[in-house]
Parts: C-alpha cells; sequence; structure tokens
C-alpha cells in the first residue's frame, strides 16, 4: 500500500469515526446535548437532524456509490465544521478543538480521494498521484 493510500483511508477512517461518534453520543447524551447547543446559541431541533447527517454523510463517501453524493457530503461536512468551530469560538468554551481536527482530516480525505477511489471527482483535483 503506497503512503497515498495510508493517507487517505485514515483522515477518512478518522473523520467517519468522529461522526458515528458524535451521533452516537448526540443519540445517548441528548440532555448534555441540548444543554450544550442552549449555551452556544443553537437551537435544539437541529439534534435530530445531525444525528441523521452524521450518519448518512460518512456513509456516502465510505461507500461512494455516486461521486456527486460523496462530494456533497464532504461539502455539507465542510460547512458543519466551520460552522462548529466558529459557534465554540464565539461561545468561548474552547470546545473547537475537535471541530478543527475534523476539518483537517475532511480536508485531507477530499483531496487525496483521486488517487485512491475510483470514479474521480470533479471537484478534488489531481493533486497526488498513487505509486506503486
Amino acid at each position: 500500500m503506497n503512503q497515498i493510500k495510508i493517507i487517505y483511508w485514515a483522515s477518512t477512517g478518522l473523520l467517519c469515526l468522529i461522526y458515528f461518534g458524535g451521533a452516537a453520543f448526540y443519540a445517548t447524551q441528548g440532555a448534555m446535548v441540548a444543554e450544550i447547543y442552549g449555551m452556544i446559541g443553537y437551537p435544539t431541533y437541529l439534534i435530530s437532524l445531525l444525528i441523521v447527517v452524521k450518519i448518512l454523510g460518512p456513509v456516502a463517501i465510505l461507500s461512494r456509490l455516486s461521486v456527486p453524493l460523496s462530494d456533497l457530503a464532504y461539502a455539507g461536512m465542510f460547512f458543519h465544521l466551520l460552522l462548529a468551530i466558529s459557534a465554540h469560538i464565539n461561545a468561548g468554551d474552547n470546545g473547537y478543538a475537535p471541530a478543527v481536527i475534523g476539518l483537517l482530516l475532511m480536508l485531507v480525505s477530499f483531496f487525496t480521494q483521486n488517487a485512491v477511489r475510483k470514479g474521480e471527482s470533479p471537484n478534488a483535483g489531481n493533486r497526488f498521484t498513487a505509486t506503486a
């Protein structure tokens, strides 16, 4: 396995674990999540929607049944993570570190996907090449 494949799968795997873990946390610790959402000024009705999105996004990326759907999942994660970073910074609660790590993992995964996966994304470019 070459380095780009390792980098892609490690970043994608960790990103998906963050999202699946987030969905599990939201589903099992609803009261605590609602309290946090109240502190940062987000409405609590977003919690149930985000549980679904935090599951479907990684599934779309991992399955890659459709490249446009996978790209849409990456885009959704990008904006979700930017909003999470912004919300935590504005709330002054220092809870932005996981979102920053997730954003970095998402960017690495997105920009290395064409070197590893079949069905090239027209949005990711060809910055990296897979070498044996």
